[in-house]
């Protein structure tokens, strides 16, 4: 079922490419990453099994057991709101931190890679609907911190993260996705770095119109796994 679920997903997605109006400097290929929160440490395997090797997982603690009881693979990616002192666990466990939010946690996450002797690679995430209860940078606070980048040598800035609003109709995403696109190219731009390559936008619900916008990676878990089994405790 789990192989037929990636295969509806990968079509939606290939369509949604074909849609696309212009040619995105994102390019046209796109990463599935695989949001297991809330799964059993089980599907992770059946997933890497599958051939997806991104894993997307909300919180520190919840990755943490799971990779205890699991062999070493896959790449694994924080998608969740990360709080400070959540940092240097964060760093010890994931290649990928989607959710950076402020300056504040760019400190923590350079103190901790420095004395973890790592290379953190992270995306900045963008409120780009202005929702009050979501974490991101504003956009214009986004766009006046890149300068701020240069002072985090252990950071390496890989693109952008967005969040679109929730709604029962999914054509409101769009201009969410759009500004999200335009961002990323701000920041390639600025940068002027060929490691900039990411733009995770899109989820179970709306992820074919992130395609369409832009986005090169999707945050897809209910469409592959089903409903997430809030009674698990990690």
């Amino acid at each position: 079922m789990l192989q037929d679920n990636i295969a509806t997903v990968q079509a939606r997605i290939n369509e949604a490419l074909a849609r696309r109006t212009e040619p995105k400097i994102t390019g046209n290929t796109v990463t599935i990453l695989a949001v297991t929160k809330n799964h059993p440490a089980s599907v992770i395997t059946d997933t890497l099994a599958c051939g997806l090797t991104e894993i997307g997982e909300n919180r520190v603690q919840e990755a943490m057991h799971k990779q205890a009881v699991l062999p070493a693979g896959g790449h694994w990616h924080l998608i969740g709101h990360l709080q400070t002192n959540k940092a240097k666990h964060a760093v010890e466990h994931f290649d990928m931190i989607e959710s950076v939010d402020s300056l504040k946690i760019l400190d923590h996450l350079e103190k901790a890679a420095v004395e973890l002797g790592k290379m953190q690679d992270v995306l900045l995430q963008i409120n780009e609907a202005g929702e009050e209860q979501k974490s991101g940078f504003a956009p214009e606070d986004f766009r006046a911190a890149i300068p701020e980048l240069k002072n985090y040598p252990h950071i390496r800035v890989r693109g952008v993260m967005v969040i679109a609003q929730a709604t029962d109709h999914v054509e409101e995403t769009r201009p969410v996705f759009a500004a999200g696109y335009k961002d990323f190219v701000y920041l390639k731009e600025a940068l002027k770095s060929d490691a900039v390559d990411t733009l995770s936008m899109g989820m179970t619900h709306d992820y074919w119109i992130a395609v369409e916008e832009g986005a090169n990676e999707v945050r897809v878990g209910s469409a592959l796994f089903g409903a997430r089994d809030y009674s698990l405790k990690f």
